[in-house]
């Protein structure tokens, strides 16, 4: 699932959009001196759009966080649609792909022990039974949708990181990467929930508008076709991007990060309350629950007079 600097960002928070991703990549930099952002990576990005307090939490603070049945049984999913490719083409059927399942379910507990109290409760395995069987529908609705005998991606789960000319630093890992004979790039995403309504579906493309920026930045080549492939409808969403799409997402993404630096600087972290709060693990530590956040861990220096609080970005 990727295993570099990437995993120091994650937090495990968040339903099932992402099959694996960062939100399945878990803490493994709690605990460490907590130091400034050093990069911007696709779900970090969401986290400060959704709630900069958030954003510090996971960042800064670090704060722990309780294992997610569905982000867990999205990484799950995520092995099994990675490691198919291993088999040679004939082999990648879906029963055997549903047979990957429980194997993989091991070796990540076996990686991250405790993801078990997901299921400390279920005495009798029943719990655990329909958890692994509602991951093997998932993996199983996927050759509805791609046929794998097809395919050769040239990289998956590749991890991207790239400097702009502003010096920000833009990392994030790739589900899939499929490269046409005539060297047209499709990056693929798996999505193990379900398709978003058309006036919500933003989000999504601008995690993978971030994706094809990094990679024109890294090899210099507009990516031809973004897809999303949501398991949970059954779902194939595609975009295809172009030089202005992609230069609108670096100045977003340059805006954003002013707006993080500056709140890095100042200790002015503000929660941005929305419907989503209701699943958010630091309700104890988060204002608008009566919580008190951590003191701050980092030098700050007060606001420049005029500057627009981050916590009311408007438009970014």
């Amino acid at each position: 699932m990727g295993s570099s600097t990437e995993q120091a960002e994650a937090g495990t928070q968040g339903g099932e959009a992402g099959c694996g991703g960062e939100t399945a990549r878990a803490v493994a930099r709690i605990g460490e001196q907590p130091r400034p952002p050093a990069a911007l990576s696709p779900s970090r990005a969401g986290d400060f759009m959704q709630c900069p307090l958030l954003y510090r939490f996971r960042v800064i603070d670090r704060l722990p966080e309780k294992p997610s049945a569905a982000a867990t049984r999205g990484t799950v999913v995520h092995a099994v649609l990675e490691r198919l490719f291993d088999a040679p083409a004939a082999e990648r059927t879906a029963v055997g792909a549903r047979a990957m399942v429980p194997g993989e379910w091991e070796k990540l507990l076996a990686k991250r022990p405790e993801l078990a109290e997901l299921f400390a409760q279920d005495t009798e395995g029943e719990h655990l039974a329909q958890w692994l069987a509602e991951a093997e529908t998932l993996v199983e609705r996927w050759f509805s949708l791609e046929d794998p005998t097809r395919l050769e991606p040239a990289d998956r789960e590749l991890y991207v990181e790239t400097v702009l000319d502003s010096g920000l630093r833009l990392r994030g890992f790739i589900d899939r990467v499929d490269v046409a004979p005539t060297g047209e790039v499709r990056i693929v995403d798996y999505k193990t929930g379900k398709a978003p309504r058309p006036q919500f579906a933003e989000g999504a493309l601008f995690q993978m508008k971030f994706y094809a920026l990094v990679m024109w930045r890294l090899r210099g080549v507009v990516p031809r076709r973004l897809q999303l492939v949501y398991l949970g409808s059954g779902d194939v969403v595609t975009y295809d991007p172009g030089e202005a799409d992609l230069r609108a997402v670096e100045r977003k993404l340059l805006a954003l990060w002013e707006a993080i630096q500056l709140a890095t600087a100042t200790g002015d972290w503000r929660p941005r309350p929305t419907k989503l709060c209701g699943w958010c693990d630091h309700q104890a530590h988060c204002p608008e629950f009566g919580g008190t956040p951590p003191v701050y861990p980092l030098q700050v220096r007060p606001a420049e007079d005029g500057r627009v609080p981050q916590g009311r970005m408007g438009d970014i």
